[in-house]
């Protein structure tokens, strides 16, 4: 494999391979859980899937945020789902009931038992981060505090956009019948965007000079500007799977996972955030916009899908110039898997 070589076409349809990156990428990375909002208070939790590894994450009554394997320590039924305010987490199968801070309470007819410690039974810590509103997990207990994996992103953000000025709207649900790393990659090049999104391309100015593409070590960013207005838009995947979106226009920004479903299907949702005063009209019509883009992009994803799953090519070949995004998260997926 050079540097223009893609990853094996073998690697998107294979169980075996989704087997792999579970372990050595989604079990070890930051990956967006949604809001903040839900767990502001003591004796809140939310729930969330990290790409097939279930997390909960709980405010405890000292107002720590905590976060834990969402999977009971009995027989391994996953505890709890959406989210709300509890003052112990219960197990709908044999009631063994955890405190806020993952310890075990209470397990029915365990006084039977002999030699039964409560204490070797707590609740399997994950790792929980806030960023603005965005509330982040780590399936792995000693991973490195996520401000170190979200590097330069807050501050680049943040020259186009002001965090603290939004305003969570809603959240859109979708998906695609493609791998997930299909689905990142047609998200890290705008290579495609002049034939594939011609309404995209009449709104932003696609040109390989002025749409600019930077990798960075922890995710890849894309700049953009309106050829109407010249106000600026900006894209980013941090890796290994969340997506970030600030259009041209009013203040605006949606933020989602790209999970895996198989080694052929990806579950997305994005939550979309605006500023109050944003008007309702240009909201609708940037909806009816994303949801274009969006379904001329599932339809790219899945084509590429049948073509790699067939097994007649063993690679493909990418262009460094238009494509460096693509080739850096290639990279970055490579070195945790070989």
């Amino acid at each position: 494999m050079t540097n223009a070589d893609t990853l094996p076409f073998s690697w998107y349809a294979d169980e075996e391979m989704l087997r792999r990156e579970r372990s050595a990428i989604f079990a070890r990375s930051w990956q967006y859980a949604g809001r903040t909002e839900p767990v502001a208070e003591p004796g809140s939790f939310v729930t969330t899937d990290a790409a097939g590894i279930p997390i909960l994450i709980t405010r405890d009554k000292a107002g720590e945020l905590r976060a834990f394997l969402n999977v009971c320590r009995h027989r391994g039924a996953v505890l709890a789902d959406g989210c709300g305010t509890r003052s112990t987490i219960r197990c709908h199968y044999h009631a063994w009931t955890y405190d806020l801070d993952g310890a075990l309470r209470a397990a029915p007819r365990a006084e039977r038992e002999t030699g039964f410690d409560r204490s070797e039974l707590s609740l399997q810590p994950a790792s929980v981060g806030t960023w603005g509103p965005f509330l982040f997990v780590n399936p792995d207990a000693e991973a490195p505090p996520l401000a170190e994996h979200l590097g330069e992103l807050p501050t680049i953000l943040g020259r186009g956009i002001d965090l603290d000025g939004l305003v969570f709207h809603s959240r859109v649900e979708f998906g695609a019948n493609a791998n997930w790393k299909v689905v990142a990659e047609n998200f890290l090049e705008c290579y495609h965007c002049a034939t594939a999104h011609p309404q995209f391309s009449d709104v932003v100015d696609v040109h390989p000079d002025r749409y600019v593409l930077e990798p960075h070590p922890t995710f890849g960013a894309q700049f953009c500007e309106s050829k109407a207005t010249g106000e600026h838009g900006q894209f980013h995947l941090l890796y290994p799977n969340t997506g970030i979106n600030v259009f041209p226009g009013p203040p605006n920004l949606s933020i989602g996972p790209i999970v895996p479903n198989g080694p052929g299907r990806t579950e997305r949702y994005l939550d979309y955030f605006f500023a109050p005063d944003v008007d309702d009209a240009w909201r609708r019509e940037f909806f009816a916009f994303d949801d274009q883009v969006g379904r001329e992009d599932r339809a790219l994803v899945e084509s590429v899908q049948r073509g790699l799953a067939s097994g007649m090519l063993d690679h493909g070949r990418l262009l460094l110039d238009a494509e460096p995004l693509l080739a850096a998260f290639q990279s970055w997926v490579a070195g945790r898997l070989v």
